[in-house]
């Protein structure tokens, strides 16, 4: 199985003690779910365990003309600095999504999405699906970084 490597990062105005636990906040991840995605949060961490080892979040997704369940499952956990997920049963052949909160020096966080991932059926998967696959995440990632910037970044107040 040929790993497929996606990453975006973006400087979020806010300390990654912060970010993270917006992350951890009940319904985040249905807001960083982009509108356009006909998926559905069938069930998700239980409040008090946050992302913690263990845990898992189901989701009804559409995958080209059917439903599927996707259950992923945190594999690491590093308050306030990194989260990790894999792919238990879903669309993908292989998926790991680290989630990584970084300090600058300028008091924000330089976070990362890193995925590593493999299309089902292999070669022809790729041939079949790669271009698609990469274009949806680059959408859907900018989508799931414009989510986070937008909670941190004040307000402009026009006068």
């Amino acid at each position: 199985m040929k790993l497929q490597r996606f990453a975006k990062q973006s400087e979020i105005a806010a300390t990654p003690e912060k970010v993270f636990a917006w992350h951890e906040q009940p319904g985040a991840v249905e807001q960083l779910t982009p509108p356009w995605e006909r998926a559905e949060v069938l069930e998700r961490p239980d409040p008090q365990l946050g992302l913690q080892i263990g845990t898992r979040v189901i989701f009804k997704v559409f995958t080209g003309p059917f439903w599927r369940l996707w259950v992923a499952e945190h594999i690491e956990y590093n308050p306030p600095y990194l989260f990790t997920d894999i792919q238990l049963r879903g669309p993908f052949a292989y998926w790991r999504h680290s989630h990584r909160f970084e300090p600058t020096e300028s008091g924000t966080t330089l976070m990362t999405d890193e995925i590593e991932y493999a299309l089902p059926l292999g070669w022809l998967g790729e041939l079949v699906a790669g271009d698609f696959t990469r274009k949806k995440l680059n959408k859907m990632f900018d989508y799931r970084h414009q989510v986070v910037r937008s909670k941190f970044t004040p307000v402009q107040i026009q006068s």
